[in-house]
Protein backbone atom coordinates (compact mmCIF):
# COMPACT_ATOMS: atom_id res chain seq x y z
CA UNK A 1 0.00 0.00 0.00
CA UNK A 2 0.83 3.56 -1.00
CA UNK A 3 1.31 6.29 1.56
CA UNK A 4 0.99 9.75 0.72
CA UNK A 5 4.51 10.74 1.10
CA UNK A 6 5.13 8.08 -1.54
CA UNK A 7 4.11 10.70 -4.38
CA UNK A 8 6.50 11.90 -6.75
CA UNK A 9 7.26 15.25 -6.75
CA UNK A 10 9.87 16.87 -9.78
CA UNK A 11 13.50 16.29 -8.37
CA UNK A 12 14.63 19.50 -9.52
CA UNK A 13 12.55 21.48 -7.43
CA UNK A 14 14.38 19.20 -4.55
CA UNK A 15 17.63 20.15 -5.32
CA UNK A 16 16.64 23.65 -6.21
CA UNK A 17 15.35 24.22 -3.02
CA UNK A 18 18.19 22.34 -1.27
CA UNK A 19 21.44 24.11 -3.20
CA UNK A 20 21.93 27.29 -1.50
CA UNK A 21 21.05 25.73 2.21
CA UNK A 22 23.65 25.96 4.77
CA UNK A 23 24.68 22.97 6.70
CA UNK A 24 24.45 24.42 10.48
CA UNK A 25 21.53 24.72 13.00
CA UNK A 26 19.46 27.63 12.58
CA UNK A 27 18.58 28.48 15.72
CA UNK A 28 22.63 28.82 16.79
CA UNK A 29 22.69 31.75 14.38
CA UNK A 30 22.46 33.91 17.66
CA UNK A 31 25.06 36.08 19.53
CA UNK A 32 25.96 33.82 22.71
CA UNK A 33 28.25 35.02 25.52
CA UNK A 34 31.52 33.07 26.03
CA UNK A 35 32.22 31.40 29.50
CA UNK A 36 35.80 30.46 30.29
CA UNK A 37 36.97 27.50 30.66
CA UNK A 38 37.91 25.89 33.96
CA UNK A 39 41.47 26.25 35.26
CA UNK A 40 43.25 24.71 38.28
CA UNK A 41 40.84 22.94 41.25
CA UNK A 42 37.97 24.12 42.76
CA UNK A 43 35.21 22.90 45.08
CA UNK A 44 31.84 23.04 45.22
CA UNK A 45 28.28 21.76 46.96
CA UNK A 46 26.89 21.14 43.92
CA UNK A 47 28.52 20.14 40.07
CA UNK A 48 26.07 19.97 37.58
CA UNK A 49 27.56 18.10 34.50
CA UNK A 50 25.93 19.15 30.74
CA UNK A 51 25.04 22.54 29.62
CA UNK A 52 21.87 21.82 27.92
CA UNK A 53 18.43 22.19 29.15
CA UNK A 54 18.51 19.68 32.22
CA UNK A 55 21.69 20.74 33.55
CA UNK A 56 20.77 24.43 32.97
CA UNK A 57 17.58 23.92 34.87
CA UNK A 58 18.68 21.73 37.65
CA UNK A 59 22.01 24.25 38.78
CA UNK A 60 19.34 27.29 38.29
CA UNK A 61 17.02 25.55 40.59
CA UNK A 62 19.60 24.40 42.99
CA UNK A 63 20.45 27.73 43.35
CA UNK A 64 17.31 29.17 44.09
CA UNK A 65 15.95 25.80 46.73
CA UNK A 66 19.89 26.38 48.76
CA UNK A 67 21.01 30.33 47.65
CA UNK A 68 23.92 29.45 50.42
CA UNK A 69 25.54 27.05 48.53
CA UNK A 70 28.43 27.03 45.81
CA UNK A 71 26.98 25.65 42.54
CA UNK A 72 29.35 25.33 39.80
CA UNK A 73 28.04 24.44 35.95
CA UNK A 74 30.60 22.79 33.30
CA UNK A 75 30.14 22.30 29.83
CA UNK A 76 32.37 20.35 27.36
CA UNK A 77 31.70 22.37 24.56
CA UNK A 78 29.22 25.56 24.51
CA UNK A 79 26.07 26.10 26.25
CA UNK A 80 23.16 24.51 24.44
CA UNK A 81 25.25 23.61 21.51
CA UNK A 82 24.03 19.84 21.35
CA UNK A 83 20.39 18.95 21.42
CA UNK A 84 19.29 21.70 23.14
CA UNK A 85 20.46 23.77 20.20
CA UNK A 86 18.94 21.58 17.51
CA UNK A 87 15.43 20.57 17.87
CA UNK A 88 12.08 21.89 17.34
CA UNK A 89 11.37 23.89 20.05
CA UNK A 90 8.22 22.01 21.09
CA UNK A 91 7.31 22.19 24.45
CA UNK A 92 5.57 19.44 25.12
CA UNK A 93 3.60 18.80 28.70
CA UNK A 94 3.77 14.90 28.56
CA UNK A 95 6.59 13.40 30.49
CA UNK A 96 5.85 10.12 28.86
CA UNK A 97 6.38 10.28 25.05
CA UNK A 98 2.08 10.62 24.86
CA UNK A 99 -0.41 9.56 26.04
CA UNK A 100 -0.42 6.05 24.64
CA UNK A 101 2.75 5.41 25.69
CA UNK A 102 2.07 6.63 29.55
CA UNK A 103 -0.99 4.59 29.60
CA UNK A 104 0.73 1.24 28.76
CA UNK A 105 3.52 1.64 30.90
CA UNK A 106 1.82 2.99 34.02
CA UNK A 107 -1.97 2.87 34.27
CA UNK A 108 -2.37 3.23 37.96
CA UNK A 109 -0.26 6.82 38.19
CA UNK A 110 -0.84 8.15 34.55
CA UNK A 111 -3.75 10.68 35.71
CA UNK A 112 -1.20 12.12 38.38
CA UNK A 113 2.07 11.95 35.55
CA UNK A 114 -0.73 13.69 33.57
CA UNK A 115 -1.28 16.22 36.20
CA UNK A 116 2.45 17.12 37.17
CA UNK A 117 3.09 17.25 33.17
CA UNK A 118 0.36 20.34 33.17
CA UNK A 119 2.30 21.74 36.37
CA UNK A 120 5.49 21.45 34.88
CA UNK A 121 4.37 23.23 31.90
CA UNK A 122 2.93 26.19 33.69
CA UNK A 123 6.04 26.49 36.17
CA UNK A 124 7.97 26.68 32.70
CA UNK A 125 6.00 29.59 31.61
CA UNK A 126 5.71 31.13 35.25
CA UNK A 127 9.86 30.67 34.93
CA UNK A 128 10.15 32.05 31.66
CA UNK A 129 7.94 35.55 33.16
CA UNK A 130 9.23 35.69 36.32
CA UNK A 131 12.86 35.55 35.50
CA UNK A 132 12.57 37.71 31.87
CA UNK A 133 14.03 35.10 29.82
CA UNK A 134 13.47 35.82 26.14
CA UNK A 135 13.21 32.81 24.56
CA UNK A 136 9.89 33.48 22.08
CA UNK A 137 7.91 31.67 24.08
CA UNK A 138 4.20 31.14 22.37
CA UNK A 139 1.42 29.20 24.08
CA UNK A 140 -0.03 27.91 20.21
CA UNK A 141 -0.61 24.36 21.33
CA UNK A 142 -0.76 21.38 19.35
CA UNK A 143 -2.54 20.53 15.85
CA UNK A 144 -1.84 16.34 15.03
CA UNK A 145 -3.24 15.75 11.44
CA UNK A 146 -3.98 12.49 9.82
CA UNK A 147 -2.70 11.44 6.78
CA UNK A 148 -4.24 8.26 5.95
CA UNK A 149 -7.57 6.88 6.07
CA UNK A 150 -6.73 4.79 9.60
CA UNK A 151 -5.33 7.93 11.18
CA UNK A 152 -8.86 9.37 11.62
CA UNK A 153 -10.60 6.90 13.41
CA UNK A 154 -6.94 7.13 15.46
CA UNK A 155 -7.62 11.31 16.10
CA UNK A 156 -11.47 9.96 16.57
CA UNK A 157 -10.67 7.91 19.36
CA UNK A 158 -8.46 10.33 21.14
CA UNK A 159 -10.85 13.26 20.69
CA UNK A 160 -13.53 10.73 22.29
CA UNK A 161 -10.95 10.03 25.20
CA UNK A 162 -11.17 14.00 26.08
CA UNK A 163 -7.40 14.66 24.84
CA UNK A 164 -8.36 17.16 22.31
CA UNK A 165 -10.83 18.53 19.92
CA UNK A 166 -11.51 16.00 16.62
CA UNK A 167 -11.70 18.69 13.02
CA UNK A 168 -12.48 17.04 10.25
CA UNK A 169 -10.64 17.81 6.97
CA UNK A 170 -12.41 20.91 6.11
CA UNK A 171 -11.56 22.50 9.44
CA UNK A 172 -8.00 21.16 10.18
CA UNK A 173 -7.23 22.57 6.04
CA UNK A 174 -8.75 26.27 7.55
CA UNK A 175 -5.93 25.75 10.27
CA UNK A 176 -3.76 24.85 7.98
CA UNK A 177 -4.02 24.15 4.26
CA UNK A 178 -2.65 21.48 3.33
CA UNK A 179 -4.05 18.63 0.53
CA UNK A 180 -2.91 15.69 2.25
CA UNK A 181 -4.99 16.74 5.52
CA UNK A 182 -8.09 14.26 6.25
CA UNK A 183 -8.83 15.23 9.66
CA UNK A 184 -6.64 16.70 12.95
CA UNK A 185 -6.96 17.15 16.57
CA UNK A 186 -6.19 20.29 18.48
CA UNK A 187 -4.99 20.37 21.84
CA UNK A 188 -4.73 24.25 23.00
CA UNK A 189 -3.17 23.92 26.11
CA UNK A 190 -0.56 20.90 26.34
CA UNK A 191 1.98 22.48 23.95
CA UNK A 192 3.90 25.63 23.73
CA UNK A 193 6.81 26.72 21.29
CA UNK A 194 9.94 28.24 22.22
CA UNK A 195 13.34 29.17 20.88
CA UNK A 196 15.63 26.45 21.65
CA UNK A 197 19.14 28.14 21.69
CA UNK A 198 17.70 31.20 23.08
CA UNK A 199 16.16 29.27 26.05
CA UNK A 200 19.30 27.56 26.61
CA UNK A 201 21.51 31.43 26.44
CA UNK A 202 18.90 32.80 28.67
CA UNK A 203 18.92 30.37 31.33
CA UNK A 204 22.15 30.14 31.88
CA UNK A 205 22.18 33.86 31.95
CA UNK A 206 19.59 33.09 34.47
CA UNK A 207 21.83 30.81 36.32
CA UNK A 208 24.79 32.98 36.48
CA UNK A 209 22.94 35.91 37.78
CA UNK A 210 21.10 33.13 40.44
CA UNK A 211 25.08 32.79 41.40
CA UNK A 212 25.74 29.73 39.62
CA UNK A 213 29.66 29.47 38.40
CA UNK A 214 29.62 28.27 34.48
CA UNK A 215 32.83 26.43 32.73
CA UNK A 216 32.67 25.64 28.94
CA UNK A 217 35.10 23.73 26.78
CA UNK A 218 35.81 21.72 30.35
CA UNK A 219 34.77 18.14 29.72
CA UNK A 220 34.50 15.70 32.43
CA UNK A 221 36.83 12.70 32.36
CA UNK A 222 36.41 10.70 35.27
CA UNK A 223 34.47 10.55 38.35
CA UNK A 224 35.34 8.90 41.52
CA UNK A 225 34.51 9.23 45.59
CA UNK A 226 37.18 10.82 47.28
CA UNK A 227 37.26 11.82 51.02
CA UNK A 228 33.73 11.84 51.72
CA UNK A 229 32.90 13.80 47.92
CA UNK A 230 33.27 13.48 45.07
CA UNK A 231 36.27 14.43 42.45
CA UNK A 232 35.60 15.14 39.03
CA UNK A 233 38.77 15.02 36.30
CA UNK A 234 38.77 17.55 33.34
CA UNK A 235 41.14 18.30 31.32
CA UNK A 236 41.94 21.21 32.74
CA UNK A 237 41.39 21.01 36.71
CA UNK A 238 39.85 19.02 39.11
CA UNK A 239 36.66 19.94 41.00
CA UNK A 240 35.44 18.27 44.24
CA UNK A 241 31.98 18.67 45.25
CA UNK A 242 29.42 16.88 47.46
CA UNK A 243 26.98 16.14 44.92
CA UNK A 244 27.01 15.92 41.42
CA UNK A 245 23.97 15.98 38.81
CA UNK A 246 24.68 13.92 35.36
CA UNK A 247 22.87 16.30 32.59
CA UNK A 248 24.94 14.14 29.84
CA UNK A 249 21.87 13.41 27.37
CA UNK A 250 23.47 11.21 24.71
CA UNK A 251 26.71 11.73 25.63
CA UNK A 252 28.25 8.51 27.53
CA UNK A 253 27.81 8.62 30.75
CA UNK A 254 30.28 9.19 33.43
CA UNK A 255 28.92 6.11 34.96
CA UNK A 256 29.86 3.18 32.86
CA UNK A 257 26.62 1.17 34.37
CA UNK A 258 24.46 3.46 32.46
CA UNK A 259 26.09 3.62 28.87
CA UNK A 260 23.84 0.35 28.25
CA UNK A 261 20.40 1.91 28.50
CA UNK A 262 20.62 4.58 25.82
CA UNK A 263 21.04 4.68 22.20
CA UNK A 264 22.02 7.68 20.21
CA UNK A 265 19.76 8.23 17.09
CA UNK A 266 19.58 11.07 14.70
CA UNK A 267 16.96 13.30 13.98
CA UNK A 268 17.52 15.52 10.63
CA UNK A 269 15.73 19.12 10.12
CA UNK A 270 15.25 21.22 7.67
CA UNK A 271 14.20 25.33 7.76
CA UNK A 272 13.28 27.52 5.31
CA UNK A 273 14.04 30.83 4.05
CA UNK A 274 11.28 33.83 6.42
CA UNK A 275 8.20 32.97 4.37
CA UNK A 276 6.24 36.64 2.53
CA UNK A 277 2.96 37.65 3.19
CA UNK A 278 1.54 36.05 0.28
CA UNK A 279 3.36 32.97 0.69
CA UNK A 280 2.22 32.69 4.23
CA UNK A 281 -1.68 33.62 3.10
CA UNK A 282 -1.23 30.59 0.81
CA UNK A 283 -1.63 28.12 3.68
CA UNK A 284 -3.08 29.79 6.90
CA UNK A 285 -1.35 28.77 9.67
CA UNK A 286 -2.59 31.87 11.30
CA UNK A 287 -2.58 30.47 14.69
CA UNK A 288 0.99 29.34 14.75
CA UNK A 289 0.36 25.88 16.11
CA UNK A 290 3.04 23.48 16.24
CA UNK A 291 1.80 20.57 13.91
CA UNK A 292 2.93 16.91 13.65
CA UNK A 293 1.36 13.82 11.81
CA UNK A 294 0.54 10.57 13.69
CA UNK A 295 2.56 7.98 11.69
CA UNK A 296 4.75 5.78 13.32
CA UNK A 297 7.36 7.79 10.83
CA UNK A 298 6.39 11.20 11.18
CA UNK A 299 7.34 14.66 10.69
CA UNK A 300 6.90 17.64 12.79
CA UNK A 301 6.91 21.14 11.91
CA UNK A 302 6.21 24.51 13.31
CA UNK A 303 6.74 28.49 12.48
CA UNK A 304 9.51 30.57 14.40
CA UNK A 305 9.17 33.99 14.95
CA UNK A 306 10.36 35.08 11.39
CA UNK A 307 7.74 32.97 9.42
CA UNK A 308 10.22 30.42 8.85
CA UNK A 309 8.79 26.75 8.25
CA UNK A 310 11.33 24.70 10.82
CA UNK A 311 10.11 20.68 9.23
CA UNK A 312 11.95 17.82 10.93
CA UNK A 313 11.67 14.56 11.45
CA UNK A 314 10.64 11.00 9.80
CA UNK A 315 14.10 9.42 9.49
CA UNK A 316 15.44 8.28 13.05
CA UNK A 317 18.48 6.47 11.90
CA UNK A 318 21.10 4.22 14.35
CA UNK A 319 24.19 3.86 13.57
CA UNK A 320 26.30 0.56 14.93
CA UNK A 321 28.38 1.22 17.53
CA UNK A 322 26.05 3.47 19.97
CA UNK A 323 28.74 6.62 18.62
CA UNK A 324 28.06 10.12 18.46
CA UNK A 325 29.56 11.51 15.43
CA UNK A 326 29.31 14.65 13.78
CA UNK A 327 29.74 12.68 10.62
CA UNK A 328 26.12 10.78 10.64
CA UNK A 329 24.85 14.53 10.12
CA UNK A 330 25.16 15.22 6.84
CA UNK A 331 23.22 12.73 5.21
CA UNK A 332 22.11 14.30 2.10
CA UNK A 333 19.27 11.80 1.20
CA UNK A 334 17.51 12.39 4.21
CA UNK A 335 17.78 15.88 3.46
CA UNK A 336 16.21 15.15 0.00
CA UNK A 337 13.62 13.05 1.44
CA UNK A 338 12.50 15.79 3.69
CA UNK A 339 12.07 18.54 1.08
CA UNK A 340 10.45 16.07 -0.85
CA UNK A 341 7.58 15.42 2.21
CA UNK A 342 7.61 19.44 2.70
CA UNK A 343 6.24 19.67 -1.04
CA UNK A 344 3.68 16.82 -0.91
CA UNK A 345 2.90 18.94 2.37
CA UNK A 346 2.84 21.98 0.80
CA UNK A 347 2.49 22.11 -3.06
CA UNK A 348 1.40 25.86 -3.00
CA UNK A 349 5.36 26.62 -1.97
CA UNK A 350 6.97 25.28 -4.37
CA UNK A 351 8.79 29.12 -5.02
CA UNK A 352 10.30 28.60 -1.00
CA UNK A 353 13.77 27.53 -0.71
CA UNK A 354 15.78 25.92 2.30
CA UNK A 355 18.18 28.01 4.28
CA UNK A 356 19.09 25.70 7.05
CA UNK A 357 19.90 22.02 7.09
CA UNK A 358 20.78 20.03 10.36
CA UNK A 359 20.86 17.34 12.44
CA UNK A 360 21.63 15.88 16.07
CA UNK A 361 21.70 13.12 17.89
CA UNK A 362 18.48 11.98 20.33
CA UNK A 363 19.05 10.01 23.92
CA UNK A 364 16.42 7.02 23.22
CA UNK A 365 15.80 4.48 25.97
CA UNK A 366 13.22 1.25 25.75
CA UNK A 367 10.50 2.82 26.91
CA UNK A 368 10.49 6.22 25.33
CA UNK A 369 10.88 9.15 28.00
CA UNK A 370 13.45 9.78 30.86
CA UNK A 371 14.48 7.48 33.62
CA UNK A 372 16.41 8.73 36.59
CA UNK A 373 19.08 6.53 39.23
CA UNK A 374 21.40 7.44 41.86
CA UNK A 375 25.17 6.42 42.49
CA UNK A 376 28.16 6.77 44.93
CA UNK A 377 25.67 6.56 47.65
CA UNK A 378 22.85 9.08 47.02
CA UNK A 379 25.46 11.63 46.21
CA UNK A 380 25.28 11.20 41.97
CA UNK A 381 21.62 11.77 40.77
CA UNK A 382 21.05 11.10 36.85
CA UNK A 383 18.49 11.57 33.93
CA UNK A 384 18.67 9.91 30.34
CA UNK A 385 16.69 8.71 27.75
CA UNK A 386 14.25 12.03 26.52
CA UNK A 387 13.95 10.23 23.26
CA UNK A 388 12.94 13.86 21.75
CA UNK A 389 10.10 15.35 23.79
CA UNK A 390 12.50 16.49 26.55
CA UNK A 391 12.17 20.67 26.13
CA UNK A 392 9.56 20.68 28.62
CA UNK A 393 10.56 17.34 30.34
CA UNK A 394 13.81 18.31 31.36
CA UNK A 395 12.91 20.73 33.62
CA UNK A 396 11.04 18.26 35.51
CA UNK A 397 13.78 15.94 35.22
CA UNK A 398 16.56 18.65 36.99
CA UNK A 399 13.64 19.12 39.77
CA UNK A 400 13.50 15.00 40.17
CA UNK A 401 17.44 14.67 40.60
CA UNK A 402 17.86 17.94 42.78
CA UNK A 403 14.84 15.50 45.11
CA UNK A 404 16.78 12.31 44.66
CA UNK A 405 19.62 14.16 45.73
CA UNK A 406 18.07 16.15 49.10
CA UNK A 407 16.41 12.77 50.16
CA UNK A 408 13.32 14.13 50.37
CA UNK A 409 10.01 12.04 49.16
CA UNK A 410 8.16 14.11 46.80
CA UNK A 411 5.15 13.75 44.56
CA UNK A 412 7.74 13.29 41.80
CA UNK A 413 10.18 10.56 43.64
CA UNK A 414 7.32 8.33 44.11
CA UNK A 415 6.32 7.86 41.00
CA UNK A 416 6.75 4.26 39.62
CA UNK A 417 8.44 5.78 36.23
CA UNK A 418 11.14 7.59 38.68
CA UNK A 419 11.77 4.71 40.59
CA UNK A 420 12.41 1.94 37.80
CA UNK A 421 14.54 1.28 34.83
CA UNK A 422 14.28 0.41 31.67
CA UNK A 423 15.21 -2.38 30.46
CA UNK A 424 18.69 -2.38 29.19
CA UNK A 425 19.99 -2.33 25.11
CA UNK A 426 21.68 -5.36 24.08
CA UNK A 427 25.29 -4.85 23.18
CA UNK A 428 26.25 -5.39 19.47
CA UNK A 429 25.37 -6.62 16.90
CA UNK A 430 22.03 -7.62 18.41
CA UNK A 431 21.13 -4.29 19.29
CA UNK A 432 22.23 -2.55 15.84
CA UNK A 433 19.80 -5.86 14.22
CA UNK A 434 16.89 -5.39 16.57
CA UNK A 435 17.00 -1.45 15.97
CA UNK A 436 16.85 -1.81 12.39
CA UNK A 437 14.27 -4.40 12.01
CA UNK A 438 12.19 -2.48 14.18
CA UNK A 439 12.44 0.49 12.07
CA UNK A 440 12.18 -1.33 9.00
CA UNK A 441 8.56 -2.72 10.44
CA UNK A 442 7.56 0.79 11.59
CA UNK A 443 7.68 1.82 8.10
CA UNK A 444 6.07 -1.27 6.56
CA UNK A 445 3.14 -0.31 9.53
CA UNK A 446 2.65 2.58 7.91
CA UNK A 447 1.90 0.58 4.69
CA UNK A 448 -0.09 -1.38 6.06
CA UNK A 449 -3.45 0.95 7.68
CA UNK A 450 -1.02 0.69 10.69
CA UNK A 451 -0.99 -2.89 11.33
CA UNK A 452 1.91 -4.19 13.67
CA UNK A 453 3.91 -7.17 11.87
CA UNK A 454 5.00 -9.78 14.71
CA UNK A 455 8.35 -8.24 15.86
CA UNK A 456 6.17 -4.99 16.47
CA UNK A 457 3.21 -6.95 18.76
CA UNK A 458 6.04 -8.68 20.36
CA UNK A 459 7.74 -5.69 21.18
CA UNK A 460 4.35 -4.67 22.50
CA UNK A 461 4.22 -7.04 24.97
CA UNK A 462 7.95 -6.69 26.83
CA UNK A 463 7.06 -3.18 27.38
CA UNK A 464 10.16 -2.08 24.46
CA UNK A 465 8.58 1.05 23.20
CA UNK A 466 8.97 1.88 19.84
CA UNK A 467 5.62 3.09 19.27
CA UNK A 468 6.75 5.86 17.43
Amino acid sequence: MRTVFDAHVDPALIERSLATSTFAPMWLDIWRPDYPRLTGSQDCDLLVVGGGYTGLWAALHAAERHPDRKVVLIEADRIGWAASGRNGGFVDASLTHGTENGKSRWAAEFDTLEELGRQNLDGMAADIERLGLDAEWERTGMLTVATEPHQVDWLAESAAAGEGSFLDADQVRAQVNSPTYRAGLFEPDTCALVHPAKLAVELARACREAGVQIHEQTRAQSLESADGGLRVGTGSGVLTARQVVLATNVFPSLLRRNRWFTVPVYDYVLSTEPLTAAQLDRIGWAGRQGVGDCANQFHYYRLSADSRIVWGGYDAVYHFGRRVDPAYEDRPQTYRRLAEHFFITFPQLDDVRFSHRWAGAIDTNTRFCAHWGTAHRGRVAYVNGFTGLGVGATRFAADVCLDLLDGVSTPRTRLEMVRRKPLPFPPEPVASVGIQATRWSLDRADHAAGRRNLLLRTLDKLGLGFDS
